[in-house]
């Protein structure tokens, strides 16, 4: 089990002992991920970084799991790795940069929210997520529990679902079996299901 803080996504680099485990990568090439590499993450990232805490604290209050935010070149598109009760996000500047051009922030703050909702479901439970979900979609149901907190607006909602229905990782089902599992843990933390429903989450912005 991760530690449980009320600070979750930090930018302190900490020493990593031998055997870390990716918990989720949203792109190929996880295994060429350098841990060398990393680097503090950018003021931008932290920014955005900054209302999935907002909003995480909204949920776990002083139960939430601490997870390091970091960026590297050789990351696999965003990343979560565990290694042992320290986890990371450790993301791809260029993968960012990409999301942001297609998704604007609450892209960012989407693929941010799926990551740490692996986190989330490793600490935490909730009536919502059902017990035959695979992790991947577990945490797209915290992600979408994050978001309904984050006080985006409605085309901010939509480009957010967006943003994860263009890049799921390797282990995810279809979208079709991933939309009820977002609009659960969405309308299950205070978003508005008919916004939900109305909303065209095909992956491409509106």
């Amino acid at each position: 089990m991760w530690r449980r803080f009320g600070v979750l996504l930090t930018c302190v680099p900490i020493a990593w002992s031998a055997g870390p485990q990716v918990v989720c990568a949203l792109g190929p090439g996880a295994a060429s991920y350098k841990a060398s590499e990393d680097q503090r993450p950018t003021a931008d990232a932290m920014q955005l970084a900054g209302r999935v805490n907002a909003a995480a604290k909204a949920i776990c209050a002083t139960n939430c799991p601490e997870v390091m935010m970091l960026r590297n070149t050789s990351a696999a598109n965003a990343m979560l790795v565990a290694n042992g009760a320290e986890a990371k996000l450790v993301y791809s500047p260029q993968f960012f940069a990409t999301v942001h051009d297609g998704f604007g922030d609450a892209g960012i703050v989407a693929i941010v929210a799926h990551e740490f909702g692996h986190a989330l479901d490793d600490t935490m439970g909730a009536a919502w997520i059902q017990s035959g979900w695979p992790p991947e979609l577990r945490a797209d149901s915290w992600a979408g529990c994050v978001l309904a907190k984050s006080g985006l607006s409605a085309k901010e909602t939509e480009a957010a679902f967006g943003a994860l229905a263009k890049y799921p990782s390797p282990a995810h089902p279809s979208w079709n079996q991933r939309v009820p599992a977002i609009r659960a843990g969405y309308t299950k933390c205070g978003g508005d299901g008919a916004t939900f429903d109305s909303g065209n989450h095909g992956g491409k912005r509106k």
